[in-house]
């Protein structure tokens, strides 16, 4: 607050960009009087809060995931958040679980569910002797392949396939820990291209 008025007082930042992509980000808001530390995913950002005071008096109660229909938010941000929080650390109290196991006094967490439902996807797993063959499409000018992978080896053959008519193949592979992609042609000048990342 500000005797001047609230607006002097109020203090908004922005951070991060495309944080809807079903990952997960972590958060950490840190207050040392007017002093704020905003990390998120582990970039953080400084900033000073405006008004003429360096306390903040949370004498009522601060709420995770949105607000009750009668509460009157500052920001434009009306709608109560959907989706999943973990590990939520409140003046190193953990609350998540703390409300799982009803120790919260006084709590009110309305319709709350201690699961996150997660894509539904099914994953393969591959030793170092399994593949999984699928039919090509011969005679189509298109290649196109997407996929997510996870592994703690640094090397590995991702994606392989040959050419009809023995014209080459395309190699996507992890070597050293980075994607290399491999095309080889057989009856051109320039017979291979190689991409890594």
């Amino acid at each position: 607050s500000n005797q001047l008025g609230s607006i002097y007082g109020h203090t908004s930042v922005m951070t991060g960009s495309l944080l809807d992509d079903h990952h997960w980000h972590s958060i950490i808001i840190e207050r040392h009087g007017r002093n704020i530390n905003l990390t998120l995913d582990r970039h953080m950002q400084h900033f000073r809060t405006n008004g003429e005071f360096d306390y903040l008096d949370l004498d009522y109660e601060i709420t995770f995931g949105g607000m009750p229909f009668s509460g009157k938010p500052s920001s434009n941000s009306r709608k109560n958040f959907k989706g999943c929080m973990e590990s939520i650390n409140y003046n190193g109290n953990n609350i998540t679980d703390l409300a799982k196991r009803k120790k919260l006094e006084p709590s009110n967490v309305g319709n709350l569910s201690f699961s996150c439902v997660e894509p539904h996807t099914v994953p393969v797993f591959f030793n170092a002797t399994s593949y999984l063959e699928v039919p090509g499409r011969p005679r189509q000018d298109l290649f196109s392949v997407s996929f997510l992978f996870r592994t703690w080896n640094p090397n590995g053959l991702l994606v392989f396939s040959n050419f009809a008519d023995d014209l080459g193949n395309i190699e996507i592979d992890i070597n050293e820990g980075k994607v290399s992609v491999h095309i080889n042609v057989t009856l051109a000048k320039k017979n291979r291209i190689d991409i890594s990342s």
